[in-house]
């Protein structure tokens, strides 16, 4: 149940990895909704915490250093300061953003381990881990490669084949090998500490149903994970970059990095009040605290059951109240990807397009990806910023200031007798403010921003059809009394764009010489602005984009994609020849996807029904990180019908998808060019 009249608020934004700058994928889908969030609580008059950072310790961090050659240090050095940098160019206003490589992170996380460890909330276990003998650690499972049995791709990654989509465990590679070395790894016991997930689900469930309010894609993936049974899950990993574990006997192991990520929230909460003086228990352990986490849709469990699940052992700290991930945005067509450098970045961007943040905000805010996966485009940003942004709110306003400075020498003229059509505005006028709030506050970001521009288009037929320009030469007063009902509408929209448009609410707070920023209790009024009150200078709040400026960035992109279809990709060897009787024995078929949904627990697995013609089967395929379920239903897919069952996380596979790999390790559907009938076999 979501807390009613809270006395704070703590709002996080995920802690992004410092491996590398940050682009719109990010900022649509965590920091910007955040921001926009916070921004109008703070105009409410709310004691918020808006707190954030960089993850500084994984797997991803030591293997960006191993790929630059420098140390993990100077990584996340590199990149806190770059994706710092931008954060505040961009108008994301952190009330701190820290990293978890600060020594008070390591001092909180150790803290609540031992905690935990004391309170005997942890199952010591025992397992084997492969170790590299030559590097003289143990392997995380992307550190190591071997033969896929599934396919027989000799690049395959301890956790999955990225060719076949086949998730695997390191044990089950072919002739594996270590990364760092290259020498064959041997399977070492290892001892790690376990959260017993599986019987603190009873607390986890009743977490979870409290909030049906919960977005559906957060809830349905919540439930999804508890109906097929929480199971313990190791809390320590036998690494040599991250937090240590405090114990005696845990020598060469660090916290789990996705122990140590979310206690970054209260860690950074904990540095920031001491900055400001103030008591960081009051927004982690006080019950009238509301706490927000902002997060991507592949965070989801860890904000959801996880981090929830520690807090609950730990017992003296807060849960969220909601998790309001967002799904993923793509980019002219495609998946964003880094490796490709199939993105827009923001820092370039800040650097390409200089003054408009705004433009980009809105831009990303109207398409935001709430429910489902959107998509940006270049031509789709020029044409809301000139026929949004420019023709209707930009418009509005220059119209309104233009026109007093015209016939009113700039000053905001009397208010005469009001029409019944002046009425009716100004009761229009009253009802935005809640409109937008109201949507803002229950996360539906698109539809208040789409309010925004309702209100803007008030104000322009509002001029529209009173013409005062007209009106002025034969009735003055009745001019006045038009030019100050359109001023009013421009302080509100001053207040009210706050939380979208924070560079364009200041240049209109500095056109109305409003010296002091108006919250959001005053959006509604008919008379923010004082008659006689003198105006600053006019300008144009946005400037039109010409093709131009838009084809050097559709430009950019094309020439990154040549790059990558010039540089060369390690082909396969050839496999050892077989005869046509071994071919003869697979009997691959056609067939159409018709369900599709993720396997609990697994970040990799789809569940599939594929009709093969004869009554249909299910087959699991590793896929999950390639594709949605929602995108693949009705493909027609190519499968191997009589490979042999196998029993994958508790769900039986009656045969194997067929995929192919692109340039970029992304998996793609091999089917016909034509529509082939559900069974049709292929030889």
């Amino acid at each position: 149940m979501a807390l009613e009249n809270p006395q704070r608020y703590t709002v996080t934004a995920a802690l992004i990895y410092a491996n590398g700058p940050i682009h719109i994928g990010h900022i649509a889908g965590c920091y910007l909704p955040a921001d926009i969030y916070v921004r109008y609580l703070r105009s409410t008059g709310k004691d918020v915490a808006f707190i954030s950072g960089t993850d500084e310790h994984g797997v991803p961090i030591t293997i960006k250093a191993k790929k630059e050659g420098i140390t993990p240090q100077q990584v996340v050095d590199k990149y806190y300061g770059q994706i710092k940098q931008a954060f505040e160019e961009f108008g994301i206003s952190f009330d701190i953003y820290s990293r978890t490589s600060n020594p008070i992170h390591h001092e909180t996380s150790q803290e609540i381990f031992l905690n935990l460890y004391n309170n005997g909330n942890f199952d010591e276990e025992v397992t084997e881990q492969y170790y590299d003998e030559v590097a003289g650690q143990f392997l995380a499972d992307r550190y190591i490669v071997g033969t896929c049995p599934v396919c027989g791709n000799p690049n395959a990654y301890g956790d999955q084949c990225e060719r076949c989509g086949t998730a695997l465990s390191p044990t089950e590679l072919v002739e594996p090998h270590s990364t760092l070395s290259g020498s064959k790894p041997i399977l070492r016991s290892t001892k790690n500490w376990f959260l017993p997930l599986d019987r603190m689900q009873p607390r986890i469930e009743d977490y979870v149903n409290s909030h049906p309010e919960w977005k559906t894609n957060v809830f349905g993936q919540c439930q999804s994970w508890l109906k097929e049974g929480l199971k313990p899950r190791a809390m320590t990993r036998d690494l040599d970059w991250g937090i240590k574990v405090p114990l005696a006997d845990a020598e060469g192991k660090v916290l789990y990095v996705w122990f140590d990520a979310p206690i970054g929230y209260i860690s950074m909460t904990k540095e920031w009040a001491e900055q400001q003086g103030r008591d960081w228990e009051l927004y982690w352990r006080d019950e009238h605290t509301k706490l927000v986490h902002f997060i991507g849709k592949d965070n989801i469990v860890f904000h959801c059951i996880i981090f929830p699940a520690m807090l609950m052992a730990e017992g003296s700290y807060i849960l969220a109240d909601n998790v309001p991930a967002n799904e993923f945005m793509n980019l002219e067509g495609d998946k964003i990807s880094t490796s490709r450098n199939w993105a827009v970045w923001l820092h370039e961007y800040l650097e390409e397009l200089p003054g408009k943040q705004d433009v980009l905000r809105y831009v990303l805010a109207a398409n935001a990806p709430e429910t489902k996966d959107s998509e940006f485009t270049w031509k789709d940003f020029q044409s809301r910023n000139n026929n949004e942004l420019v023709a209707v709110f930009g418009n509005f306003v220059n119209r309104a200031i233009v026109l007093t400075q015209k016939f009113c020498d700039n000053k905001v003229p009397i208010r005469g007798d009001l029409t019944d059509y002046d009425l009716q505005v100004l009761d229009e006028l009253a009802l935005f403010p809640d409109r937008i709030g109201q949507a803002i506050y229950q996360f539906r970001f698109r539809e208040a921003l789409s309010h925004l521009m309702d209100l803007a288009r008030l104000g322009n037929k509002y001029l529209a059809e009173t013409e005062p320009w007209k009106v002025v030469k034969t009735d003055p007063l009745r001019a006045n009394t038009i030019l100050n009902l359109a001023l009013q509408i421009t302080a509100n929209l001053a207040i009210v764009c706050e939380p979208f448009l924070p560079f364009t609410s200041q240049k209109l707070c500095d056109q109305l010489a409003i010296i002091d920023r108006l919250d959001w209790q005053n959006a509604g009024r008919p008379d923010l602005l004082t008659e006689g009150h003198e105006l600053g200078k006019g300008e144009l709040l946005f400037a039109k984009i010409e093709d131009d400026e838009i084809n050097k960035q559709i430009q950019k992109l094309l020439d990154a994609k040549r790059m990558n279809e010039l540089e060369t990709k390690t082909i396969p060897a050839l496999r050892n020849e077989i005869s046509y009787d071994d071919f003869a024995k697979m009997d691959i078929r056609i067939g159409t996807i018709t369900e599709a949904e993720r396997v609990p627990k697994s970040d990799k697995l789809l569940k599939l029904k594929v009709d093969d013609g004869m009554g249909g089967r299910q087959i699991l395929s590793g896929i999950a990180r390639h594709f949605a379920p929602e995108e693949i239903i009705g493909k027609q897919v190519t499968f191997l019908a009589n490979l042999a069952p196998r029993k994958m996380m508790g769900h039986e596979s009656q045969g194997m998808i067929l995929m192919a790999e692109d340039r970029d390790g992304k998996l793609v559907l091999i089917a016909p060019n034509d529509s082939v009938w559900n069974g049709g076999t292929v030889s």
